[in-house]
């Protein structure tokens, strides 16, 4: 076992390594990224703002507040994006060109190794504006903070994470019937913008989707709102804690059922 953990480790500085090294050959591509990043995030604070011009709230919430969700969301996404983005090639073509053979030869686990061979360092870029964002109005709104409290602001973001990653491993592993499930990851996964705002502006089927179907609102605002609000923290830290345990369970029950259902395949 201990052996089994070290070689885990092993290939996962191998995997780093090899990833920092075509950051740096890839300088232009990695900046252009980074800076269409960058641009996006501030063209939404920008529309937020230009809205929040007209209106001093927006169904009971002022601009702080939702800075706050909308930077509280980037939190766990780029943890996700950080560790888990390999995924997304299970769906688009490491099954249809029958790439996952070479997971299947290795005495570990497929799912661990097939997370492990991509580490995605644009994702700091996300982590830190979701920092600063938070930072910037941490002073302006009122939030209930306790040591308590930021003992729980430190244990849900991994739960959090885990409902991004799960829709990954789910919707992934949908590629072992169908051979390519790429699209299916990227339309599902799109859902999350809706999580950045409250769901009390959305109607009632927008809102139930987002809460208990694909539950990125357990993501960000559920969790942020108790921190701004100090209510209903059962249900708010709760509810992302349930449905992140629920979604991994069932999308590593769909994942295992594919990797024995997978058959090799060519492009």
């Amino acid at each position: 076992m201990l052996k089994t953990i070290k070689r885990m480790l092993k290939m996962h500085r191998i995997f780093i390594a090899q990833d920092l090294k075509k950051m740096m050959e890839y300088k232009i591509d990695f900046l252009t990224g980074a800076f269409s990043f960058l641009l996006g995030q501030a063209i939404n604070i920008a529309f937020l703002w230009i809205i929040f011009s007209q209106i001093p709230q927006l169904k009971g919430w002022s601009y702080d507040q939702i800075i706050f969700i909308y930077g509280f969301s980037l939190l766990p996404k780029a943890i996700d994006h950080l560790f888990f983005d390999n995924l997304w090639m299970v769906g688009y073509s490491i099954v249809a060109k029958g790439e996952f053979d070479k997971y299947l030869t290795r005495p570990i686990n497929p799912l661990f190794t097939v997370i492990v061979e991509r580490f995605q360092v644009d994702a700091f870029g996300e982590l830190v504006v979701g920092i600063v964002l938070i930072a910037s109005v941490i002073g302006k709104v009122s939030l209930q903070w306790s040591v308590l409290n930021v003992i729980l602001f430190i244990l849900i973001i991994p739960f959090a994470t885990l409902i991004y990653t799960g829709i990954k491993i789910l919707t992934s592993a949908l590629s072992f019937w169908t051979k390519r499930s790429g699209q299916v990851t990227h339309l599902v996964y799109a859902v999350n913008d809706f999580a950045k705002y409250p769901t009390t502006i959305y109607n009632n089927f927008i809102k139930t989707v987002i809460t208990y179907i694909i539950p990125f609102a357990c993501t960000a605002f559920y969790p942020a709102s108790y921190f701004i609000t100090g209510e209903n923290p059962l249900f708010n830290l709760g509810l992302t804690v349930v449905m992140s345990m629920v979604l991994m369970t069932v999308s590593i029950l769909v994942w295992n059922k594919g990797v024995s259902a997978y058959e090799s395949a060519g492009s």
